[in-house]
């Protein structure tokens, strides 16, 4: 068998991370990329963006508050968690937006159920198989590329349009390397297990290529956002990326300014400050959309946590915002204002978000957006002016 298509064969050739772009991937539309960074597990919003200028947060959370002086400011009422350092300064420079109310529009609390619909893009859990991402890709005038990043395509990306996907790791050893060359042999002539199979390896060599053959630690939040940034920058690499955070399911000790939430922020500010690094120039060109599939209830509960809630911050980064303040209302946290008594009241669909990036942004057609990418969702209308 060849060695050109293994990652040590197309390194070996002397294959250039431009040619490796032109195979896997197709020429990407414009020139504006947008990652999707999907927070797992129910995202706090009062603590990414706590509301220290409203009277009731600090009475709701008592002892896991971010007090007003380590807030960092954005306006009278909102501030940002403290670990969110990188995210506050590109908020200063009109590059961060954040969206303080913002909900799936289903009321669902199952992390497997919210994450479903936050995926599909449907407005009912399982109203769709595949994710509203991937069927954004054959939406625009050209077709787009999509990078997966992590051990598993999510849904947002499953689809009819094959998207790559890289799980960064330590890399393929001599053994696994011939395991590979076998099982490309095997899959030959599969029409469907071949090209995927290939495809795998293809962006593998690619990775090894843009990171040096230097392997990447998933648990290293910049070196992965710098790493996906290559991808994306690469000579008609692709237009989008996903990458998944883990670790938001706070029910316990959640911590106020330190602690266990403040550490998943940090990871979060270390990935959109690699982004941006990563990226150089083509930030200008950016939308980065943070999201969660549900926040956290309004009050701390017995054992200093918080259980599954309604609304949570959606956060939008990057250098092609335009410069503005919150998106969408604000409910307030008085207890006549509180969904169900319990959680913070949403205001915005995601949806709303999703269609204005996709729209402004990618440059999408917004009928099209909202017949085949959005089903179903008259009633979110696309949010204008992001871009």
């Amino acid at each position: 068998m060849s060695k050109q298509l293994t990652r040590r064969g197309l390194l070996a050739t002397g294959i250039s991370a431009s040619l490796l772009g032109s195979v896997a991937f197709a020429a990407a539309a414009g020139g504006r990329k947008l990652v999707v960074i999907v927070a797992r597990g129910g995202m706090d919003g009062l603590s990414v963006s706590p509301p220290v200028g409203d009277p009731n947060y600090a009475v709701l959370r008592g002892a896991i508050a971010i007090p007003a002086s380590a807030a960092l400011k954005l306006d009278e009422t909102f501030g940002l968690h403290p670990k969110l350092a990188n995210l506050h300064r590109l908020a200063r420079v009109g590059q961060a937006r954040i969206a303080p109310a913002a909900a799936i529009p289903a009321r669902i609390r199952s992390h497997f159920d919210a994450q479903d619909l936050l995926e599909n893009g449907a407005s009912r859990v399982y109203g769709a198989s595949s994710g509203w991402l991937n069927r954004a890709l054959n939406t625009g005038p050209a077709p787009l590329k999509a990078l997966s990043v992590g051990a598993q395509t999510p849904l947002i990306l499953r689809g009819p349009v094959q998207a790559q996907s890289w799980s960064p790791g330590r890399g393929l050893d001599e053994q696994a390397e011939r395991l590979a060359s076998m099982l490309q042999d095997l899959y030959a002539g599969d029409a469907l297990l071949g090209p995927a199979f290939a495809s795998g390896l293809q962006t593998e060599a690619m990775a090894d290529a843009l990171n040096g053959a230097t392997p990447i630690d998933a648990r290293n939040a910049g070196a992965l956002a710098v790493s996906t940034a290559r991808f994306l920058t690469a000579p008609q690499g692709p237009s989008i990326a996903v990458l998944s955070l883990g670790g938001f399911d706070t029910h316990a000790r959640q911590g106020a300014v330190d602690g266990q939430l403040a550490g998943r922020l940090q990871v979060l500010d270390e990935t959109i400050a690699g982004l941006e690094s990563g990226l150089g120039a083509t930030w200008k060109d950016t939308v980065v959309i943070v999201v969660t599939e549900f926040g956290r209830t309004a009050r701390v509960n017995g054992t200093l946590g918080l259980d599954h809630g309604t609304a949570s911050t959606l956060v939008l980064a990057g250098g092609a915002l335009k410069r503005g303040g919150i998106i969408g209302d604000w409910p307030g946290l008085a207890e006549r204002s509180l969904f169900e008594n319990r959680d913070l009241a949403p205001t915005l669909d995601v949806r709303s978000v999703f269609k204005g990036v996709l729209v402004e942004h990618l440059g999408l057609d917004a009928a099209r957006v909202n017949a085949a990418v959005f089903p179903d969702s008259a009633g979110a209308r696309a949010v204008t002016g992001l871009v």
